[in-house]
């Protein structure tokens, strides 16, 4: 399923009252409202919407009554300037952070390969992150998400990871001149994609070599990748720069599946991970009932301390 798809289509998850705002039930109301969490959950649009509406400023304030501090936004580079403008200045307001969205324009996330070496790709990488520099600004972001597309069966599997290398460096320059970071992505959507480990991940950025090049850890697919999640964690927290959650199988909120996320967070809470945890999935259970459920997920799964 395409990404921009799943995240318009999905309904997730939350509650409780933001003062001056009617119509929220009183079990919203009493749910932690103002505790922030231990660790730091970026939730993006559509998940609040039951309660606070289908504007996504509403559930960002929504959200941080709730103790959220970070919003992810995959769509981003697709709002308008004014949108991006508002997004970030109440974000700025609030004191909340921005997290990834996805660098692309005319879709090319899903349809660009830069295994091929083709020089068209190398162009649109180029300028696609100039845009990004400038939505960046806007909502004030720091993380994009790129991922280099899929596999070419024509040429062996080295070549093609010094094709992506290549493509990736020009792009990596240009957002760490700007203090912006691409965060590659190893997914687990189709068999085609090239880019599908964690420790490939790690190859690729230690041969681009540079700041503005990191890893996107999202613990969904390396799950149905690779599984043992904390060890390579470990074996690439130097690369990593931004994780996303999603229970397995389905894809849903923390405890609806087969990963440990108590223990997870934990971890990387006493590994001094200071850094955002996109809540890149659906939720279990519709409406109001299914946001609830999706708070009342986060607070169990971030209980680890005494």
């Amino acid at each position: 399923m395409q990404r921009r798809g799943f995240l318009k289509n999905t309904t997730l998850a939350g509650a409780a009252l933001i003062p001056g705002m009617s119509g929220y039930s009183a079990e919203a109301q009493a749910a932690n409202a103002q505790k922030v969490f231990n660790l730091n959950y970026a939730f993006h649009d559509g998940c609040f919407d039951s309660h606070a509406g289908k504007d996504f400023v509403d559930q960002i304030k929504f959200a941080y009554d709730q103790g959220f501090r970070s919003i992810e936004d995959n769509g981003m580079m697709g709002r308008s300037i004014a949108e991006q403008t508002r997004i970030g200045n109440t974000l700025a307001k609030l004191g909340m952070q921005m997290g990834v969205f996805v660098i692309t324009t005319n879709n090319w996330h899903w349809n660009l390969s830069l295994t091929t070496g083709k020089q068209e790709f190398k162009d649109i990488v180029v300028r696609d992150c100039k845009t990004a520099v400038e939505v960046a600004k806007r909502c004030n972001a720091k993380w994009m998400t790129v991922v280099p597309g899929n596999v070419d069966r024509s040429l062996p599997i080295d070549i093609q990871t010094a094709n992506v290398i290549e493509a990736l460096r020009p792009g990596a320059e240009i957002l760490e001149r700007n203090g912006l970071v691409m965060v590659l992505e190893p997914l687990s959507d189709n068999p085609d994609l090239f880019l599908r480990y964690s420790t490939q991940t790690y190859l690729i950025c230690k041969a681009v070599n540079s700041s503005g090049c990191k890893i996107l850890f999202d613990m969904y697919h390396m799950q149905r990748n690779e599984g043992d999640l904390i060890a390579n964690i470990d074996r690439c927290w130097e690369e990593i720069a931004y994780m996303q959650i999603g229970d397995n199988p389905n894809r849903n909120e923390p405890g609806t599946g087969e990963v440990n996320y108590k223990n997870i967070f934990k971890h990387l809470y006493n590994k001094g991970y200071k850094g955002i945890l996109g809540m890149e999935h659906g939720n279990s259970i519709d409406g109001k009932e299914g946001e609830l459920a999706l708070i009342k997920a986060y607070r169990d799964a971030d209980s680890f301390l005494p």
